[in-house]
């Protein structure tokens, strides 16, 4: 791919993630927050994705994939978090 591009892309997936983690820091609720975060894991695995495709390293695409299924693992433990009845005032 041509130099343009690549830069292209990282400078959108930037501007998404700054844009994430304001949403991070002003998030009115908890799910809010935990959306963003979500968001941010999903941005971070694309940076990688493409930083693999631009250098040629073929290793990055594993730790794209480690970091995904991390960030699923998360989202199912705050679902259940949520589920059985979210924080408590006791």
């Amino acid at each position: 791919m041509s130099p343009l591009i690549i830069n292209s892309i990282y400078l959108l997936l930037t501007l998404a993630l700054l844009f994430s983690f304001i949403r991070l820091a002003k998030g009115p609720s908890l799910p809010d927050r935990v959306v963003a975060l979500e968001l941010i894991t999903a941005i971070v695995t694309g940076i990688v994705g493409v930083h693999a495709i631009d250098s040629g390293v073929t290793a990055y695409l594993d730790i794209a994939i480690v970091l995904a299924l991390t960030a699923f693992l998360g989202a199912i433990g705050f679902a259940r978090f949520l589920e059985r009845g979210g924080p408590r005032d006791d």
